[in-house]
């Protein structure tokens, strides 16, 4: 049985491989140009929780199998990844995360939200508008994100405009249009994982000592963006006030 147990143990170890492979591709595929984003979200959604059953499942009945040896370890090793792969449902059913409302547009001046000029609805994907949804958005804002507020600088308003501009392009956005005299640009921004395209604004304003700056990030596709333009905004003031 020992040559037996540990012939099963390489199979259950190569199907683990190939299904970490697979989540992999899932989550960075639209990066290497596969799939659009949300396909590959989709499939994630989809695939994420019975690819993590099988594993546990395959691993269980692999050890039962070879009981001893490098077999055994082999469909332990199965059974934990499977395991691993569904800790965020075993979490979120543990530990339910109250969710808002669903938004997408996340800006630092809800009255006054900075205007996209150059990117328009016709950009790459785009499901969602780039028009401000008003009130609506501002009171969902306020009660999720509370802390999301204009930079207030000390520097002047050009060298504010390029401290963010910098800071900009360290983050890894795509600057799509510039102004150096408006005191304004456009950039898109890309997830980490999925690739999903958010358009982000960034509109510098004198004021009587310094100047102020205001962000706004908006989502091309999805309702709710999960938390990840309040997430950007607030990185973006984080890196700006160093």
């Amino acid at each position: 049985m020992g040559q037996g147990s540990s012939r099963i143990g390489t199979i259950l170890l190569s199907l683990t491989f190939l299904s970490v492979l697979a989540i992999l591709i899932m989550m960075f595929g639209a990066r290497l140009g596969f799939w659009d984003p949300i396909v590959g979200f989709g499939y994630f959604r989809t695939y994420l929780n019975p690819i993590g059953y099988v594993l546990v499942a395959l691993g269980v009945i692999g050890f039962l199998l070879t009981r001893r040896g490098s077999g055994a370890v082999k469909a332990i090793i199965t059974a934990l990844v499977g395991l691993c792969i569904l800790a965020p449902m075993i979490h979120g059913i543990v530990k339910p995360v109250k969710r808002g409302p669903p938004i997408h547009d996340i800006t630092t001046d809800t009255n006054n939200p900075p205007v996209f000029l150059f990117l328009d609805d016709s950009r790459e994907g785009a499901k969602n508008t780039l028009v401000y949804a008003g009130e609506k958005d501002a009171e969902i804002q306020k009660k999720l994100y509370p802390n999301i507020a204009p930079i207030q600088s000390d520097l002047s308003a050009g060298a504010a405009f390029e401290k963010a501009l910098n800071i900009a392009k360290d983050k890894g956005w795509e600057v799509v249009a510039q102004d150096s005299v408006a005191l304004r640009f456009e950039a898109i921004a890309r997830t980490s994982v999925f690739a999903f395209m958010d358009d982000v604004v960034v509109v510098v304003t004198p004021a009587v000592t310094g100047s102020r700056v205001d962000i706004r990030s908006v989502s091309r596709v999805g309702r709710s963006d999960q938390g990840v333009n309040a997430a950007r905004i607030n990185d973006f003031i984080a890196s700006f006030n160093q």
